[in-house]
């Protein structure tokens, strides 16, 4: 999307349009050379899952690992699913076969103008800060742990910590002011490459029960039992921390809407005509999509284009998956029978026992790989934030102006206040994830997971999704609107002692 481009209202009519060639590595026959060319397409669907890899990862489903064992490792296999596949599909897949920015349709739902957009919007910025921290505040933990026989005396360690916190989170959203999208695309590739050859190499070496584990994955609605040293807020609050973890694994509503205006980028499926721009705003201003072709094999045609959008949005599931779980392993593995509590913000600084269990020289590399990713979240979020106000805010007012880069300066400013403030109020980790979880996360997608059926639906009946990928979004969506139901009211009945 061009950073100065305003829609303009027009009756543009550009009959029905051609759909490119088959072309590249899909055009090719199976062969070796084929099979690298496929691994080559992630790209997008690698940035998704690498900045959904904060606090969720690293710390939330370590941390279940610690008590639940491998009882909950059906939790990250259904949100990695639920998410990292069918969220991720419909809504890039849309773009992909119509052309058009997802926003751009979904500012015509019933009701007043951009009414979801805006509320999407405003639900990632209230939720935002509440996730940045519970990200950097470890890290400052972390940072403090490291240095602190060089301070002096004369404050206290949490004023240390907060200082050391803000200061990274600052100099996160600085760096992430200069990070153009393909520099960010490399960066994330490497994080990816990093974490997931890490995290299997680290998993197998503590030597996990596979078996238990294995069990673990299928058990699906199954809460564990509680061994002594579980958190109290988790006893108190089983469901609530259930809908958290769910939450956290997979990261929030942005970063998978964000994914259709990168498949644009790209020029990915029908984002590649020749013609994009004209076919963009005859879609905006008209309520039905007439200029797909009805010809059968201009239909399979298109079908082949998106091709490039499946192998991405797999490799990036199973990236999240292989991530996530191995994080849930190494907790259950190792800090289960340690009976570790994870009180305060030692959150990363617990994990050392992971890798120290393997070899002591191995706790450097650990930290300096958690900090790179963690880094490489905060520093990706500035860009996904700005893309999608961008692309929503022209939607909603198409004849005002929506610099890209004012947003993003304005969002970072936004940003660093805000957690500044939430970072000195010293407020409990529970609360936080708790409360982001459930409005970045459960809900919001919830709604855009609806918003991404309702997409489909828009589509000529030729160019819908065949029926198991759609029957498989319908029982996804059930599952967010349930998980997001009991992160409700599971807030609720904390927070007000109702229930």
């Amino acid at each position: 999307m061009d950073n100065r481009e305003t829609v303009q209202e027009t009756e543009e009519d550009i009959g029905k349009v051609e759909v490119p060639p088959v072309s590249g590595v899909f055009a090719q026959p199976w062969s070796m050379n084929k099979v690298f060319g496929l691994l080559a397409v992630f790209g997008p669907a690698a940035i998704v899952a690498s900045v959904s890899i904060g606090a969720g990862e690293t710390i939330v489903v370590v941390r279940a690992g610690a008590w639940a064992r491998y009882g909950l490792l059906w939790l990250v296999l259904l949100s990695c699913v639920v998410k990292g596949v069918f969220v991720t599909y419909l809504l890039g897949r849309y773009t992909a076969v119509s052309g058009e920015y997802i926003g751009h349709r979904l500012v015509r739902l019933p009701g007043p103008r951009g009414w979801l957009l805006i509320a999407i919007v405003l639900m990632e910025m209230i939720g935002a800060p509440l996730a940045w921290v519970p990200i950097a505040k470890p890290c400052g933990d972390l940072f403090h742990f490291f240095i602190s026989a060089m301070l002096p005396a004369s404050l206290s360690e949490i004023t240390y910590e907060n200082i050391i916190t803000c200061c990274f989170i600052g100099l996160a959203l600085a760096f992430g002011l200069r990070l153009s999208f393909e520099r960010l695309e490399k960066q994330q590739l490497i994080i990816c490459t990093i974490l997931v050859v890490g995290t299997i190499i680290g998993t197998l070496m503590v030597r996990p029960d596979l078996g238990r584990a294995f069990i673990g994955s299928l058990s699906f609605g199954k809460l564990p039992e509680f061994p002594e040293w579980t958190p109290q807020d988790a006893v108190q609050n089983p469901l609530l921390t259930m809908a958290t973890a769910f939450a956290y694994v997979g990261g929030s509503v942005m970063g998978y809407i964000v994914y259709a205006n990168w498949v644009g980028i790209h020029r990915w499926g029908m984002t590649g005509h020749q013609n994009i721009e004209a076919i963009q705003r005859h879609a905006f201003t008209h309520d039905k999509i007439d200029y797909l072709p009805d010809d059968p094999e201009q239909v399979s045609r298109l079908r082949k284009i998106v091709a490039p959008l499946r192998w991405d949005v797999g490799m990036g599931a199973v990236v999240l998956f292989i991530v996530t779980g191995a994080f849930m392993l190494s907790g259950a593995a190792v800090l289960y029978p340690l009976e570790s509590e994870f009180k305060g913000w030692s959150l990363l600084t617990e994990q050392r026992h992971v890798w120290s269990n393997i070899h002591g020289s191995l706790i450097w590399v650990y930290y300096i790989c958690i900090i790179a990713a963690l880094w490489g979240t905060l520093q990706a979020l500035p860009e996904i934030y700005a893309r999608v106000s961008q692309e929503f805010f022209q939607a909603i007012w198409p004849n005002r102006e929506w610099n890209y880069d004012k947003i993003r300066r304005v969002v970072c400013v936004y940003i660093f206040i805000t957690t500044f403030v939430i970072v000195w109020l010293n407020i409990p980790f529970d609360i936080l994830t708790q409360i982001a979880g459930f409005i970045l996360a459960n809900l919001s997608i919830a709604l855009m997971m609806l918003g991404a059926l309702y997409l489909n639906f828009k589509l000529p009946a030729a160019y819908r999704t065949r029926w198991p990928m759609l029957l498989g979004a319908i029982v996804s969506a059930a599952i967010l609107i349930v998980f997001a139901g009991i992160s409700g009211w599971g807030l609720i009945g904390k927070l007000f002692g109702v229930g």
